[in-house]
């Protein structure tokens, strides 16, 4: 299987990419948003997932590891193959992810292929698993956030409770200070 390429990309006019690479020319179908990106460089790295069907092997590639693991969790839901999970992963991880955590049935229902089925289906298999992915995105790349929930932890609350409190903080609360307050009067303290 391949799980990575880095290479020169030629892109096409259909929702696929050429990546060439060291003069292996090898097709792989991406996003709009990564299509976009690809357009502007003449170097690239895709994170790959190999698709094996009975009639043929395709590529997906993706921009981040976060992208890819969503697309993996995406087409692990009954009715989600790949095709539709790569229109939905061009929605970007932190819409989908606030999607799911919200309950957000519109949100899938306006891509094509996605009716309300399977909008709920999406909703109720990812919620649980988008935890692991990336913490409902709070820490991801966010240091300050970090640094409260390591803070609130190290006075006894549990990872899972900090967490979703901080997805209830209203955004007028500006310091640390004034944010770690409101999750201590959110968590009885």
């Amino acid at each position: 299987m391949i799980g990575q390429l880095t290479g020169k990309p030629h892109i096409d006019i259909s929702d696929n990419a050429i990546i060439d690479v060291q003069g292996v020319g090898y097709e792989v179908r991406i996003t709009p948003s990564t299509k976009s990106q690809l357009s502007q460089t003449n170097q690239c790295q895709l994170f790959i997932h190999t698709h094996v069907r009975d009639d043929a092997i395709e590529l997906y590639g993706f921009l981040t590891k976060k992208e890819l693991e969503l697309f993996k969790l995406l087409i692990g839901v009954s009715g989600i193959g790949p095709k539709t999970g790569i229109k939905i992963v061009d929605f970007g991880v932190a819409g989908i992810t606030n999607a799911v955590v919200n309950a957000d049935v519109s949100f899938f229902s306006q891509i094509p292929k996605v009716g309300k089925k399977s909008a709920q289906k999406i909703i109720i298999e990812l919620k649980s698993k988008l935890g692991s992915l990336e913490e409902l995105d709070l820490t991801a790349d966010n240091t300050e956030t970090n640094d409260m929930i390591q803070t609130l932890m190290s006075m006894g609350f549990s990872r899972q409770d900090v967490v979703s409190t901080f997805k209830r903080i209203p955004e007028n609360l500006q310091t640390i200070e004034e944010k770690i307050r409101f999750a201590l009067k959110e968590m009885g303290r």
